[in-house]
């Protein structure tokens, strides 16, 4: 076990050990309880919001999987990967002020909270829902993975024990903590990986002798390595544009990224964010991306792509600087977990238990509750875990091509477009989903671009014409009161 590499990864679990107990007291004694455990009471600056919303959407995707898919096809990967510049960008200009002026309106606590409220109709929320928890359960298992990979990649612990101390350093601090705890750590943990990944991008370039013969060194290797398209030339134009919708301007309909859009504090933070959290995804994702294609020349020959990463930080980096740097995809897949699990959570107690099973539900049988769901489905999903899938970027992107599909048309024309109406959005979200579901299984990137981009078509096509439909129903407590 290597004492130089591992302590520094204690001290970074302590970190956020100590950061869960400290804002569990803030939750437990403060008024307002589902408010500050699932939205942090609206009062993010925009720093923070930057952060939290960088770290939740980078993940074991962006550190591990992301760069030893790039290891593997070279800089087109890299290419497509600068897909997710404007994701923070794009999700706070398109939902902006409007989102966070309705959802304080109607104190809206998650993205289903908003979506009852604008459509007045339980099956919206059941099929939204269902969605979350199928889709986010999928991805917090990979991610899970994820974790447990990398601490026993770290410790040479065996991959169960692994698994059991990134569970239990998740959960003690997001169910303690709530989405509080979640933003203070996520702002560590984002400033840990910004730095991270500048470490080991300069770190692999010394290795590699320089930018100008790492080039050369791939060019004469396999001159696709270079190109948009690929070392196999699988990444073809199209394809590489259908990536703008899955993990650029799509994720305004990914939960995890829109429930960020209700929680800053005014406008000056929402600006803030989008500037700064430009900045650090298109850095994070550029430096990480390349990195990957450059460890091709530094540690040829790697068979699992997964393992790129924590190899190259080992070979090019000091055991003590390595330790800190790999903090950083700890990091990533930390934040990106225990986000998701207050999502899935927040579905099951604020959104069915409290809407259509207990409405009078007292706050302390509401906190017992809440505490008690987080807690079973991250055991849950640590049993998924205990037999990991393969290919965990896919999972991922999986995952969020469900979610993308399901919400961001009753999302966006919900607070765009008077005329769409719980039968538009119903149909929508049914539509997206189960498309896309029969997409990915029988047809996947249909016609050479990625199988998110039908099912989202399908999902704006239901939404239009069933609204158009059924007009009778448009109109809601919203719309009466000119909040929508």
């Amino acid at each position: 076990m290597n004492w130089e590499v591992l302590l520094p990864l204690i001290g970074f679990l302590i970190l956020m050990f100590l950061a869960g107990l400290f804002t569990a007291r803030q939750v437990t004694e403060g008024p307002g309880f589902l408010k500050d455990y699932f939205l942090g009471g609206r009062h993010l600056g925009g720093f923070v919001l930057a952060l939290t919303m960088v770290a939740t959407y980078g993940s074991a995707s962006s550190f591990i999987g992301g760069p030893g898919i790039a290891y593997n096809l070279g800089l087109g990967w890299v290419l497509l990967s600068m897909a997710q510049l404007v994701t923070g960008y794009f999700t706070l200009a398109v939902l902006g002020k409007k989102f966070a002026i309705v959802a304080r309106k109607i104190d809206a606590v998650t993205l289903i909270d908003f979506l009852k409220a604008r459509y007045e109709n339980k099956w919206v929320v059941i099929f939204s829902a269902a969605s979350i928890s199928i889709f986010l359960f999928s991805s917090t298992a990979a991610q899970w993975v994820g974790g447990g990979r990398l601490i026993e990649s770290f410790t040479g612990v065996s991959y169960p024990t692994a698994l059991i101390i990134f569970s239990f350093s998740v959960l003690v601090y997001v169910v303690a903590g709530g989405f509080r705890s979640v933003v203070i750590t996520d702002t560590l943990m984002g400033i840990v990986m910004f730095i991270g990944t500048l470490i080991i991008l300069a770190g692999t370039i010394v290795a590699g002798g320089g930018v100008p013969h790492i080039i050369s060194t791939l060019s004469a290797e396999n001159p696709n390595l270079i190109t948009p398209f690929g070392a196999d030339k699988s990444l073809t134009p199209l394809y590489l544009s259908s990536f703008w919708l899955l993990v650029g301007v799509g994720v305004v309909g990914l939960p995890q990224i829109t429930v960020r859009a209700m929680s800053y504090r005014n406008s000056k933070a929402m600006h803030q964010a989008m500037i700064i959290g430009t900045f650090v995804v298109g850095f994070i994702m550029l430096g990480m991306h390349l990195t990957g294609v450059f460890a091709r020349v530094v540690i040829p020959g790697i068979k699992v792509g997964d393992t790129v990463m924590p190899l190259l930080a080992l070979k090019v980096l000091p055991g003590w600087l390595a330790g800190i740097v790999l903090a950083a995809p700890l990091a990533a897949v930390m934040s990106t977990v225990n986000s998701i699990l207050l999502i899935v959570s927040s579905s099951i107690v604020k959104d069915v238990y409290i809407n259509y099973i207990k409405p009078d539900a007292s706050e302390q049988s509401v906190k017992r509750l809440s505490f008690s769901v987080t807690t079973i489905i991250g055991v849950l999903v640590f049993f998924v875990a205990l037999h990991p899938p393969d290919l965990l970027i896919w999972l991922n992107l999986f995952s969020f091509g469900g979610l993308e599909a399901a919400f961001i048309w009753p999302v966006v024309l919900g607070l765009y477009w008077k005329k769409g109406n719980a039968a538009g959005a119903a149909g929508s979200i049914v539509g997206g989903v189960v498309s896309y579901i029969l997409l990915d299984q029988l047809a996947p990137n249909l016609w050479g671009m990625h199988t998110v981009v039908l099912p989202v078509a399908i999902s704006l096509a239901a939404y239009i014409v069933l609204s158009l439909l059924f007009q009778k129903n448009t109109e809601n407590e919203l719309s009466r009161q000119n909040i929508i």
